[in-house]
């Protein structure tokens, strides 16, 4: 059990791309296994499992295992050539992760273990609970579904500023600045003030997937909220089913299409014209790579009235795509069935793919705003570069490209890029921006000074280039540009400077 959970633990850290990697068992003979697998074999040793686990132990880069015990720790690192990213290490303990994928008794290994090596079908097979999660078959009575239209989502104004307001808010809500979340809960307030559809829970229109996108005090919530919520890379839904013969609300945690994703179900009620109540009942991981799914480690039963709770509709908006709700521990919840074009952009940059789908979706979808040094000035941070794939140069060459880090954008013309490669390292380059000919969307950019500075000394950087760029997109958050050869999305931090 021990090697299988540390099996799900390689392949999860393999697809979210966590280098470096740690993960802590307190089984020594896993431990000794995967340190010494030739001993293992030697001996006898058939497990698939622990086979499966060591070959992609060694594709990482730079890994460790640790078994925690009063004289000391077992500890080797090894380096392949497999990668070269680098990502802040994650500890997976080992135990956790067995009690995570299989409670004693719930889960058995097949004598033969064979881990399918890229499934491309949904999960299917054996269920654990009382019923299997599946989407509840209409009732002959109540209103019909409505299905959301294709296409051109409309928003009213008030709709369009809590848009606005939430462009760069990351982890929906964790890391937040303060002036930012003041103008998400002003927004929120006034939508609230405003007549959405009256009687939201029985409007046809709060049925089916919504998509969270931002949320109030994220870490004192639920499990899902504490454990999930705050991560870019996975997608957070909640989905409605109240005109059912099994009124449920389900949140689903989606890791990734080749993952898998985490399913927590509860009964619902309808109470009131906005309150529908509820109580936890089920929930079970599927994973992509698993013929079975897995149970979430959590008594509901056992749990008596913590397993209950409300939510209150405040705001649903007369196109069904636009849902504020409010819980019973105080949490605030913006929900959204079809996502803004720059939040799935902002989403697939911090998921790391389908990037580039995301751009052509939102350069093809608004035009944005007339471009013009106006529109140009301010603090911009870069968030993707294609540059990226393929490696950089130079740190000067990346200072002087804006490859980096920062760029500030004067209306006069002055540009000025800031990368900062290490704690108490900057490096700056200046130049000047202005436009090009008659084509309003083409600037000429020059560069032709830079600094180092390290600590309260500065050295001058030879820095220097001319560069072209052409705006693809632009409104008052996002900014996509190609320079030169590189297509750059820079998140808007400050207006002008």
């Amino acid at each position: 059990m021990e090697a299988f959970a540390l099996l799900l633990g390689l392949r999860l850290a393999e697809e979210m791309g966590i280098f470096p990697l740690s993960i802590e068992s307190d089984s020594m003979e896993i431990v000794q296994v995967i340190q010494n697998p030739d001993d293992y074999l030697a001996s006898g040793g058939k497990s698939d499992v622990l086979k499966d686990s060591h070959s992609r132990w060694m594709k990482i880069e730079r890994w460790r295992i640790d078994f925690p015990s009063n004289t000391g720790a077992l500890h080797r690192e090894a380096r392949t050539q497999a990668t070269n990213k680098r990502h802040a290490p994650v500890l997976l303990p080992g135990a956790m992760a067995a009690a995570l994928a299989a409670p004693t008794g719930l889960l058995k290994l097949p004598p033969s273990y064979a881990p399918p090596s890229s499934p491309s079908s949904p999960l299917s097979g054996t269920s654990y609970g009382r019923r299997s999660r599946r989407r509840p078959r209409l009732c002959r009575r109540g209103a019909p579904l409505l299905a959301v239209a294709a296409g051109e989502v409309s928003y009213t104004e008030p709709e369009e500023a809590l848009l606005e307001a939430l462009v760069g808010v990351q982890g929906r809500g964790r890391a937040v600045a303060p002036r930012q979340l003041q103008e998400v809960e002003s927004a929120v307030q006034t939508l609230e003030a405003l007549e959405g559809v009256p009687d939201p829970t029985n409007s046809s229109l709060i049925e089916g997937s919504w998509k969270l996108i931002f949320t109030t005090r994220p870490g004192t919530a639920s499990p899902i909220q504490r454990t999930f919520v705050g991560v870019d890379s996975f997608s957070v839904f909640q989905e409605v089913y109240l005109r059912t013969d099994d009124p449920r609300v389900v949140n689903v945690v989606k890791f990734s299409e080749t993952v898998g994703e985490l399913a927590v179900q509860a009964e619902a009620t309808i109470n009131d014209g906005k309150r529908i109540l509820f109580r936890f009942d089920r929930a079970a991981f599927a994973f992509k790579f698993l013929p079975f799914k897995v149970p979430y480690p959590v008594p509901f039963r056992l749990l008596g009235d913590e397993a209950k709770g409300w939510l209150d509709t405040t705001y649903l908006s007369r196109s069904g795509n636009i849902r504020i709700s409010r819980g019973n521990k105080g949490t605030t919840f913006v929900l959204q069935k079809s996502a803004d074009p720059r939040q799935m952009l902002l989403s697939a940059i911090s998921a790391g793919t389908g990037v580039k789908e995301a751009i052509d979706d939102l350069t093809s979808s608004k035009k944005g705003d007339v471009v013009d040094m106006n529109t140009l000035a301010g603090e911009w941070q870069l968030l993707w570069a294609s540059q990226s794939e393929s490696g950089g140069g130079s740190w000067s060459s990346v200072a002087s490209a804006g490859l980096k880090d920062f760029q500030t954008i004067k209306e006069d013309g002055q540009l000025k890029n800031l990368v900062n490669p290490f704690p108490g390292v900057s490096l700056s380059a200046r130049g000047n921006i202005c436009k090009t000919g008659n084509n309003n969307d083409t600037f000429s950019v020059s560069m032709n000074e830079g600094v180092i500075q390290v600590g309260g000394i500065q050295f001058p950087l030879e820095t220097g280039g001319e560069y072209v760029m052409e705006i693809l997109y632009i409104d008052n958050k996002i900014r996509i540009s190609r320079l030169n050869q590189y297509k750059l999305v820079h998140l808007r931090i400050v207006n002008k400077t």
